[in-house]
């Protein structure tokens, strides 16, 4: 299992990055799904601030994990989410992401046993122009407590 130390050193861990075209057959198909109105694809679902972010923050999910010494066969699970949109995004805009992890610390409890809660923020621009954040946390599994106890 990490270190504490080491899940303290993981907290400003840059993440490569990188671009992400959001492509009109994608909104299309996105708005059909969820039963969004199709007639206007001048603005992109605001699910595309999360779908962007983690699609182009320039690690695979089980690379994630694997800077926090895990993977996904030790049952690693989605926290939270929260988006924020500072303007709306468009169909066939490209947008590039940055971001890194926020917060990382080790809980306990009765149910889960020891697990660390991990923190991280995506940022989505257009023309050096802050246009969402995605704000994620995943919690990783470290020892299970004994339900017999």
């Amino acid at each position: 299992m990490i270190s504490e130390e080491e899940l303290q050193s993981k907290v400003g861990y840059r993440f490569p990055g990188g671009e992400y075209l959001l492509e009109p057959y994608k909104n299309w198909l996105t708005n059909d799904v969820v039963g969004a109105r199709n007639n206007d694809n001048d603005l992109a679902h605001p699910m595309f601030c999360y779908y962007a972010a983690l699609n182009s923050m320039g690690v695979s999910l089980e690379e994630l994990f694997a800077i926090f010494d895990a993977t996904s066969e030790d049952g690693v699970m989605f926290g939270e989410a929260e988006i924020e949109l500072k303007r709306a995004m468009k169909p066939g805009s490209t947008y590039v992401i940055s971001g890194q992890v926020t917060a990382a610390q080790r809980k306990k409890s009765k149910k889960l046993g020891t697990f660390d809660l991990v923190d991280f923020e995506l940022n989505i621009h257009e023309d050096d122009q802050l246009v969402g954040i995605s704000r994620n946390s995943f919690i990783f599994p470290r020892e299970l407590t004994d339900a017999s106890e």
